[in-house]
Order: structure tokens, then C-alpha cells, then sequence
């Protein structure tokens, strides 16, 4: 059995790297989804056999709803991505001098936000329970690109409405070092947090029902 401690360490370098991506992928242009994408899925296959490879707590809240993690474990885990995602964007401030939070797009209401976040976080949860998390596709070696391309899409697709966070994390990381370092608001906050979460609740709701299926 891995040690936790070894699951924690994987959680937080994997995290760590990929949201530093994320932080640092403007330079990519309209390709950015594309850098991002394909950072988790390389972090994915780098620490899936050891920690699960969540590295977002809104995909560790749904294995806890499917009882994957235990309270305990979640708990651990949301620390430990939360603290890398802080560490990853004061990172990406030390080597740009720059510093900004995620906020939905020019004239997008909060409850569009909201919405975008729950829709293609729900998706990107739903496609790790299904390829990473049930028996059924057990030993598969595509689960790291597959979760890694949702978030290409999902980015292209609900980036310009919500800000593209998916992932609370991302929505801390930027949100609080740019409120320390940049004095930005932290009025958006909210919307990666309860977007997210609920969206990791409605996979696992969905993932239920797909179970149910006989």
C-alpha cells in the first residue's frame, strides 16, 4: 500500500507543476488550453498509480461522494492542492513580476460563471470517475489523456464565460496572491469555489446512475 505521505508529496508536485503551466500559459496564446491539457495529462501519468492524481479538490470531493477517499484523506488532499496551487501561482509571480486573478469574462453575470464552472467541471469529474475510478476500465492506458483533454475542451469552450478554472484551486491560487501582492478583489471567489464543488457533486450523482444501469 502507498504511505500517505508519498500520495501527499505526488498530489502536491503534480498540482504544483500543473497549475505553474496554467499560470504561465498566456505566453501560448490560443493555444493555452491546448499547453494546459497536456500538462495535466502528463501529470496525470506521472502520478496516477501512486496518489490517484486528482490535483484538483473538486475531483477528490466527487471519489469521496462515490466513497473512493475517505473524509480524512479528502481533507489532506484539499490541503495539500490548495497549498500548491498558492505556491505554484507566487511562482509564476517571481518569474514575471506579474500577478492576476481568474474572473468571468467582459459582461458574463455571475450566475453564467457559476454555470460554466459546474457544467465542464461536472464533466471533467465524470470522466475520471469513469476512466479512472471503476473497475470496469481498470488498467487502461488512455485515462490520463482522456482527463487531460477535457480540459482542453472544456477550456476552449467555457474559458471566455467563467475564466476557466474547474478547479478550486485555480480559483484560489490567483484570486489570493493577487489580492496580496496586486490588491485585487476577491469578490469572484466564491464562483470557483461553489461552481466546482457542485459540479464534482453532480458527477458523482451522474456516475450513480450510470452504475445503475443494467
Amino acid at each position: 500500500m502507498v504511505s500517505m505521505r508519498a500520495r501527499l508529496l505526488t498530489e502536491f508536485v503534480g498540482t504544483f507543476v500543473f497549475l505553474s503551466v496554467i499560470a504561465l500559459s498566456g505566453a501560448a496564446g490560443s493555444l493555452a488550453p491546448l499547453v494546459i491539457g497536456l500538462a495535466l495529462a502528463a501529470m496525470v501519468y506521472m502520478g496516477g498509480h501512486v496518489s490517484g492524481a486528482h490535483y484538483n479538490p473538486a475531483v477528490t470531493f466527487g471519489l469521496f461522494l462515490r466513497g473512493v477517499v475517505t473524509p480524512p484523506t479528502m481533507g489532506l488532499y484539499w490541503l495539500t492542492q490548495l497549498a500548491a496551487g498558492l505556491l505554484a501561482f507566487w511562482f509564476a509571480f517571481l518569474l514575471t513580476g506579474h500577478s492576476g486573478g481568474v474572473h468571468p469574462g467582459p459582461g458574463v453575470y455571475w450566475y453564467s460563471a457559476v454555470a460554466a464552472e459546474l457544467v465542464f467541471t461536472a464533466a471533467l469529474v465524470l470522466v475520471v470517475l469513469n476512466v479512472a475510478a471503476t473497475k470496469e476500465t481498470a488498467g487502461n492506458s488512455y485515462y490520463g489523456l482522456a482527463i487531460g483533454f477535457t480540459v482542453v475542451f472544456a477550456a476552449f469552450a467555457g474559458g471566455s464565460v467563467s475564466g476557466g478554472a474547474f478547479n478550486p484551486a485555480v480559483g484560489t491560487g490567483p484570486t489570493l496572491v493577487h489580492a496580496l501582492i496586486g490588491h485585487g478583489s476577491l469578490a469572484h471567489w466564491w464562483i470557483y469555489l461553489v461552481g466546482p464543488f457542485l459540479g464534482g457533486a453532480a458527477a458523482a450523482s451522474v456516475f450513480e446512475m450510470q452504475e445503475s444501469v443494467e
